[in-house]
């Protein structure tokens, strides 16, 4: 790790830090591009009443709109802990190069921020969950992607 990856993860802490001083939850995020932080984001699931306001999810939402685009390729996510499997899914989604953070998700669950129960869920037969997950065949779901591939104007992601 070099100086300047340490100082980021410094600054996502104390975003963290202070957000939890704010009202929100004890999670700070950056998006980094060409060497600078192009955006920030802290957990405001509570604040917002939104439970997909992590603060990696605020930050590569800000990112985006900063950097006017909905691909963060070239780009390194900081977070000040590690990101729960939503976050990650983010930010895989977004095409981020790296991702970096400090606390890991032990840490997380012993301040009651459990996401390894998403962890190993995830390992588990969808058949198992306690929340149903399935797919029901009696209505012809190819009907968008049809429509998605018959319009010339649509943008690839």
């Amino acid at each position: 790790m070099n100086p300047q990856e340490t100082e980021w993860l410094n600054h996502c802490v104390d975003l963290a830090k202070q957000n939890v001083g704010d009202g929100g939850g004890p999670f700070g995020a950056l998006v980094v591009h060409d060497g600078q932080i192009v955006a920030t984001g802290t957990n405001q699931v509570t604040p917002t009443l939104d439970p997909t306001a992590h603060a990696e999810v605020v930050a590569i939402r800000r990112a985006c709109q900063a950097l006017g685009t909905f691909k963060l390729d070239g780009c390194l996510l900081v977070s000040s802990c590690e990101p729960c499997p939503m976050c990650l899914s983010s930010a895989l989604w977004a095409r981020v190069d790296r991702i970096i953070y400090a606390a890991d998700r032990h840490d997380a669950a012993k301040a009651g921020f459990d996401d390894r129960a998403f962890y190993e869920l995830f390992d588990k037969p969808r058949d198992s969950w306690h929340v149903p997950v399935a797919q029901l065949s009696s209505v012809d779901g190819f009907v968008p992607f049809a429509a998605w591939l018959d319009n010339p104007d649509r943008v690839e992601y």
